[in-house]
């Protein structure tokens, strides 16, 4: 176990240091863990709202983050070029995330063309039901997406990465409520990035 968590704690490090500099990047994070934890708590009350909630607001959130705030080119802290950290990415890097998002954002049109989705679903019979609908298919594609990284990972490095991958995103909104709950008081003040100390780059 002790390993186990040791490369929890790195995953985490090198997601932080890597992809969320921007302190807007880690205010929508905040937001998204938030929302998050509420979907959590719906899947138990209305999965389909928690779909819909995890994709549109959750997701929709943090991923703005990242392609919209958090600085694309030569990373100077760490000395990495965008496509080296791209390349080193554990779980989604951007180029996944846009193959998911564009899963996601299409998913609804089976529905259409099959209402039933060859029978795992009530045909919906109204707007509604669509959505209702929608927000099942939703979910399904989230876990789908976090297994098949997950076992992914196994092939391509070993189980423990994989599991480790997997416990890192589902207890994320967790972690980045504690990581990032003074990033909006920092955006206030004009602080724009992170600053990461040398002495945290070596201690790391």
């Amino acid at each position: 176990m002790t390993d186990f968590f040791k490369q929890l704690t790195i995953q985490r490090w090198d997601d932080h240091r890597y992809y969320h500099q921007s302190r807007i990047n880690q205010s929508l994070h905040l937001i998204s863990a938030i929302s998050f934890l509420v979907a959590y708590a719906m899947l138990f009350i209305d999965p389909a709202v928690a779909g819909l909630m995890g994709v549109l607001f959750s997701m929709g959130t943090r991923q703005s983050g990242h392609f919209f705030f958090e600085p694309l080119g030569y990373d100077e802290i760490n000395q990495a070029t965008n496509e080296y950290k791209e390349q080193i990415k554990v779980g989604f890097n951007l180029h996944r995330k846009l193959v998911i998002i564009s899963i996601w954002a299409i998913s609804p049109l089976l529905l259409l063309v099959d209402p039933s989705l060859l029978g795992s679903l009530e045909p919906h019979t109204s707007l509604t039901g669509f959505i209702h609908n929608t927000g099942l298919l939703w979910l399904s594609i989230g876990v789908v997406g976090l297994l098949f990284r997950t076992i992914h990972l196994f092939v391509l490095k070993d189980v423990m990465t994989g599991l480790v991958w997997m416990t890192k995103i589902l207890t994320d909104p967790f972690h980045d409520i504690k990581q990032y709950y003074r990033a909006p008081l920092a955006l206030l003040r004009g602080e724009r990035l992170e600053k990461i100390t040398a002495e945290q780059l070596t201690r790391a």
